[in-house]
C-alpha cells in the first residue's frame, strides 16, 4: 500500500465551465474524505488548469482553460493556445512528482494530458467518459492505453466501456446531484396554461462560441414568437454576473427579457417551455420538467463532410439519447434557417397536452439519475487509486 502519510498531488484538468463546476466539487469532495481518513492528515495539494471555482476551491491554476472553452469548429482558432498549455503540463510533470492525475471530460485535450502522465509513469483517472459511443468509437484504445480508471456519467456508459476493455464505473451525474427532488411534486401543471401568457426561458449555453452563435438566434425567434403572441415573456438565465453582462452587451435591438442570475434548474423551473443549447444544460432543463426546443448550430460544410458520418447515434440531445426516442424537439445541427424552429416553439405553446406530455416524460428521463452523489463517488475512486502501490 503506498504512503498515504505523505501528502499528494493531484493534478486536475477541466476545459469547459461545466467541468470546472464538478472538478471544484470532486475538490472539496475529496478533501473532506482526506480530512476524515486515519492517515490522511497531511492532505492533498492540487495543481491544474481549469476555472475559477476550482481556483477558490484550493487548486493552483496554471492556466485558466474553463474561460477558453469551445466546441467542433470553434476550437481551431485556440490551437495555438492549447499547444502552450500542453508543453507547460508536460514541462511540470518532468520536474515534479505526482500522485494522480485527474482529467474531466474534453477528450480532445484531457487525451493529451492522459498521454503526458502515462508517460511520467503516473495514473490517470477520467472524469466524465468521452462520448465515444456516439461519434469516432475507433478512440477507444486512446482510453485503453492512457486511463486506468474511467468514471461514467451515464447509466449505459459502463457496460459500453467495460465490454471494449475500460474499467469503467457508474458514479451518478454530477449535474443532478444537489436537485431538490421535491420540486417534481410542485411541478407545473398545464390545465390551466395560456399560451398568450405563457413565459419562456432561453439557454444559449456556457461557451463563449456556442452564445455567439445562439444568443442572437435566440432572439430572432424569440421577437418573431411575439409578433404572434404579443404578451408571451422571455427570461433568460446566467450563472453570474460576468455572463449576464456579456447577454446584454449582445442584445439585439427591439428584443425585450427579464435577466436573472440563477442555477439552470431554478430558472428552467419558473417557465413553461424553454429554448436550450445543446449540451449539459439539457439535463438540468428536463429536471425541471421543463418542455424544450433543443438547438446546436454548425458549419453546413463541416457536418456534411465529417459530422454526418462520424456521429452513431439516432439522436444528439443527451435526453433524446437517454430516453431513447425524441421526447423533445432537437434542431442538431441547424444552418441557416431558423423558421423551422419557431415553426415547432409555436407548435409546442399551442398545445398544453403535448407539453404535459413532455414534462412528465421529462421527469421520468431525469429521476434515475438524480442524487447518485457523483463527486462523492470519484473522491472514493480517487482515494483508492491514491492507496494503491
Amino acid at each position: 500500500m503506498a504512503d498515504t502519510k505523505k501528502k499528494k498531488r493531484i493534478f486536475i484538468s477541466a476545459c469547459e465551465p461545466s467541468a470546472d463546476v464538478h472538478c471544484a466539487r470532486l475538490i472539496a469532495s475529496l478533501n473532506e474524505l482526506a480530512a476524515t481518513t486515519e492517515g490522511w492528515e497531511e492532505g492533498i495539494e492540487w495543481v491544474g488548469v481549469g476555472g475559477d471555482r476550482m481556483a477558490k476551491a484550493g487548486c493552483e491554476l496554471m492556466e485558466n482553460t474553463a474561460d477558453r472553452a469551445a466546441m467542433l469548429h470553434h476550437a481551431f482558432g485556440q490551437v495555438g493556445f492549447y499547444y502552450r498549455v500542453l508543453k507547460r503540463i508536460g514541462a511540470y510533470f518532468e520536474k515534479n512528482k505526482v500522485d494522480l492525475v485527474i482529467v474531466c471530460d474534453s477528450p480532445a485535450f484531457n487525451f493529451h494530458v492522459a498521454r503526458l502522465a502515462k508517460r511520467n509513469g503516473t495514473k490517470v483517472l477520467f472524469y466524465v467518459a468521452p462520448q465515444l459511443w456516439a461519434w469516432a468509437a475507433w478512440r477507444i484504445w486512446k482510453l485503453r492505453m492512457w486511463c486506468d480508471k474511467l468514471a461514467c456519467i451515464l447509466p449505459f456508459e459502463e457496460e459500453w466501456f467495460r465490454s471494449r476493455g475500460v474499467e469503467a464505473v457508474f458514479v451518478g451525474n454530477p449535474l443532478l446531484d444537489e436537485l431538490d427532488e421535491s420540486m417534481w411534486e410542485k411541478r407545473r401543471e398545464y390545465a390551466d396554461f395560456d399560451p398568450w401568457q405563457a413565459k419562456i426561458a432561453l439557454f444559449p449555453g456556457s461557451r463563449s462560441a456556442e452564445v455567439q452563435k445562439l444568443w442572437p438566434a435566440m432572439q430572432k425567434i424569440a421577437m418573431n414568437m411575439q409578433a404572434s403572441w404579443p404578451r408571451i415573456t422571455f427570461v433568460v438565465g446566467a450563472p453570474n454576473q460576468e455572463r449576464l453582462q456579456s447577454l446584454m452587451d449582445k442584445e439585439l435591438r427591439g428584443f425585450n427579457c427579464k435577466y436573472t442570475i440563477s442555477s439552470v434548474v431554478d430558472t428552467a423551473a419558473s417557465v413553461d417551455m424553454a429554448m436550450v443549447a445543446s449540451g449539459s444544460a439539457t439535463l438540468e432543463v428536463a429536471a425541471a420538467g421543463c418542455p424544450m426546443v433543443v438547438m446546436y448550430q454548425s458549419s453546413r460544410l463541416l457536418w456534411h463532410l465529417v459530422g454526418r458520418w462520424l456521429v452513431r447515434t439516432r439522436f444528439l440531445s443527451l435526453v433524446n439519447i437517454l430516453a431513447g426516442r425524441e421526447v423533445i424537439p432537437e434542431f442538431m445541427p441547424y444552418f441557416s434557417s431558423l423558421k423551422p424552429i419557431q415553426k415547432t416553439c409555436n407548435s409546442l405553446l399551442s398545445s398544453k397536452l403535448r407539453l404535459m406530455k413532455i414534462s412528465s416524460e421529462l421527469v421520468d428521463v431525469v429521476k434515475p439519475l438524480a442524487k447518485g452523489y457523483a463527486s462523492e463517488k470519484v473522491a472514493h475512486l480517487a482515494m483508492e487509486m491514491l492507496s494503491e502501490p
